[in-house]
């Protein structure tokens, strides 16, 4: 997939960032080699791989859900 100069400008434009003029034809190259990988990536078979919920395994320990405060509600009335 390429990208031409005037959707860069206008990409920006809705960005709110400024691109210089000299610089347009090198965002326009990087950002349609950018796109050139996300389709080479789309275009693997991964009909075949399980998703991966979590890469390590692992699980989140979390503290018991117990009051360690005494209630000052009244006090602060």
């Amino acid at each position: 997939m390429a990208i031409e100069q005037d959707e860069i400008e206008k990409i920006a434009a809705l960005a709110r960032i400024r691109i210089e003029p000299a610089q347009i034809g090198q965002v326009t190259q990087r950002i349609t080699e950018i796109l050139h990988m996300v389709d080479q990536l789309q275009a693997v078979d991964t009909s075949d791989v399980e998703p991966m919920a979590n890469p390590l395994d692992a699980i989140q320990v979390l503290r018991a859900d117990e009051v360690t405060e005494v209630n000052r509600r009244e006090a602060f009335q």
